[in-house]
């Protein structure tokens, strides 16, 4: 009960409204057009019982979207009723729409999911060497789609992938429940994803992304549930949502170690806003998988509840690549086990070919108007010792709550930046003068 109040707290608070009264929103980054076109699972023999599986009617039914195409696309809609299904890809100019009621189900028989190749900025799987399962819903090279609904339910059964991770039986890495690649002009709304086997939303070498009003759900121990990862993807707008799982809540990643230095395509231009939940592990994370490089990310008005740290900035000799211009403002925490983290020892890496002196460049990261309450260090910051990090402004923070014997507050290693109403007080290493980017603060 007091988690659903807690839930139901967050989405009421932190509305960040302009002087118009108008809420601020970055969702105008794609436009939401009229389908005019609408067709049914049913019509290609979709039967929503939880048994029959149901993996020829969606095929069918996108290669109709895709082959006899309407003008302004077509939308495919799922009635009430579970609906069990082997993975499956979307087509361009289609809406996958969700009626209350409606639940696409995976098969938990994993010789159903496709094996697809690794991608280039990790170089293999991210779990195992060679391939990787293909994602319960995968867009690959597609543009204008829309997954939204009256918030249906997207369900990966991922209990099975998650035993299989813990019997350490996997053969190649686990699915995504949502993936999207080279793609653009995407919307996810209005629609509850949960149980994914790992990642949950992962758009990827993508662009013009808009993630709102989702709820993501799975249990606190299932492994490498993040939320929604945007990577190596520019102009991803993330808003209105809760998401409570075993990993990560956002995690914005560029690729791993070599790969990602040779891909070389950034995540830039994310907005995250407005978000709440809950987990073992960060609330807004960046990394560590940076090798590409992360730059121009905002996060606010986050609310987050039990977590393992609350804002979590995480990379590593060998990544290379670059974290520079983020900001993360106006966040409430709540028992949490670290509050503030910025690290350059986190993260395991591909293989022996990486590169250790491939030192990250961590620049002017700005987090202020934090408000915790049972936090129980309030933070650490620890650079990589020939790179250290600069320009780490940290402004009108509050992390009460009881540190633990013998552990200091703050811990701080090749770090420089400045401090100003910061409580507990943070280390020496961090000035009251203001210098380099920290002077812009007003």
């Amino acid at each position: 009960m007091r988690l659903r109040f807690f839930t139901l707290l967050c989405l009421c608070c932190w509305r960040f409204v302009s002087s118009e009264g108008e809420t601020v929103s970055c969702s105008n980054i794609v436009p939401s057009g009229f389908r005019s076109d609408n067709i049914s699972i049913t019509e290609f023999g979709g039967v929503g019982d939880g048994r029959t599986l149901n993996t020829k009617a969606f095929r069918e039914a996108i290669y109709r979207i895709q082959h006899l195409p309407r003008v302004g696309g077509t939308l495919l809609y799922v009635p009430p009723g579970v609906y069990l299904t082997e993975p499956f890809n979307l087509t361009s100019h289609m809406t996958l729409f969700l009626a209350a009621g409606a639940v696409i189900m995976a098969t938990q028989d994993s010789s159903d999911w496709p094996l697809i190749a690794p991608l280039p900025s990790y170089g293999r799987g991210r779990e195992l060497p060679g391939g990787r399962y293909m994602s319960f819903i995968h867009g690959d090279g597609v543009q204008d789609v829309v997954i939204t609904g009256e918030n249906g339910t997207i369900d990966g059964q991922g209990d099975l992938w998650w035993n299989k991770w813990r019997q350490r039986s996997l053969q190649f890495t686990r699915p995504n429940l949502v993936e999207f690649i080279n793609s653009r002009d995407i919307i996810i709304s209005n629609v509850i994803f949960k149980n994914s086997p790992f990642w949950n939303i992962h758009p990827v070498y993508s662009s013009n992304v808009v993630v709102r009003f989702v709820t993501i759900l799975a249990p606190r121990d299932s492994p490498n549930t993040d939320g929604i990862d945007p990577d190596s993807s520019s102009n991803v707008c993330i808003e209105d949502s809760y998401i409570s799982t075993g990993d990560d809540l956002v995690a914005v990643k560029s690729g791993w170690d070599e790969y990602g230095i040779a891909y070389g395509l950034p995540s830039s231009n994310i907005t995250i806003r407005r978000v709440s939940g809950s987990s073992p592990f960060a609330g807004i994370a960046v990394g560590s998988e940076t090798s590409g490089g992360v730059e121009n990310v905002l996060a606010e008005h986050i609310n987050l509840y039990k977590m393992g740290i609350g804002i979590h900035i995480k990379t590593n000799s060998g990544r290379g690549g670059f974290i520079k211009n983020i900001t993360v403002s106006h966040v409430y925490m709540e028992e949490a086990r670290k509050g503030i983290r910025i690290a350059g020892d986190v993260g395991d890496h591909p293989d022996d070919k990486f590169d250790p002196n491939a030192l990250p460049l961590v620049k002017g990261v700005t987090i202020k108007n934090v408000w915790g309450v049972k936090v129980l260090q309030a933070g650490l910051i620890q650079g990589v010792k020939n790179s250290p990090f600069t320009d780490i402004c940290l402004y009108d923070i509050n992390l009460r709550g009881v540190t633990e014997p013998r552990t200091p507050p703050w811990k701080c290693s090749d770090v420089s930046g400045f401090a100003h109403q910061v409580s507990p007080w943070p280390c020496s290493e961090l000035s009251s003068n203001q210098q380099g980017s920290c002077a812009n603060y007003s």
